[in-house]
């Protein structure tokens, strides 16, 4: 599972402060995350950036991998961790096949949050995602799906000349579902977050 790390290491400083875009749908997603999570689990997050997400869960959960391809990304993280001084967030820099990551598989849930659409070889890592969870053990994600707004992927590529924007897959709402049960999941819950682009929050359940 790869993206642009370099893009993101560059990005890092400005994400760190940035306010999140929409705080209500932000917060819809953790309600609904932490509602699926228990306080024995053992979670696994797939591009956790800055830890904000695992530090919000860090309390609902017993501990949390958290994992960034972006070295830059994870550095920002352990500080913010260590002041907030929670020890149950472990924070690597990787992608869900390196053995740092998987060495604590198999996890009771694996969170992908704005991360899907980024990655130029989905299938690998949906196949990935599902080895390393226990049998019955949850996937939670959250995807923007470009393909839903047909003006995305002309101004994304044009983004992209200049060093603007990362690898984006432009994939509708139906194809994401398909490729996620393909991978052998089960769905339990999900939620098409209006926006521009569309969000797709999924719950499903390894089978």
């Amino acid at each position: 599972m790869t993206s642009s790390a370099s893009f993101w290491d560059k990005a890092a400083p400005k994400y760190a402060t940035s306010a999140i875009s929409d705080m209500e749908g932000y917060r819809a997603t953790l309600e609904r995350t932490i509602a699926h999570l228990s306080p024995t689990d053992r979670v696994l997050e797939l591009g956790c950036g800055t830890a904000s997400t695992a530090l919000e869960l860090a309390g609902h959960v017993a501990h949390i991998t958290a994992t960034d391809i972006s070295g830059a990304m994870v550095e920002i993280g352990r500080g913010k961790v260590a002041e907030a001084g929670v020890d149950n967030i472990t924070l690597h820099t990787g992608v869900a096949g390196d053995p740092e990551v998987a060495e604590g598989a198999p996890f009771d849930a694996i969170l992908a949050l704005n991360l899907l659409h980024l990655l130029p070889n989905q299938t690998e890592a949906l196949a990935q995602i599902h080895d390393m969870l226990k049998p019955g053990g949850v996937f939670i994600s959250k995807t923007a799906c470009l393909g839903e707004r047909w003006f995305f992927k002309p101004l994304v590529s044009v983004m992209a000349l200049f060093g603007k924007a990362p690898y984006v897959t432009h994939q509708r709402v139906a194809a994401l579902r398909t490729a996620i049960a393909a991978a052998g999941f089960e769905t339990l819950e999900e939620t098409t977050q209006p926006g521009t682009p569309p969000r797709l929050y999924m719950v499903a359940r390894r089978v």
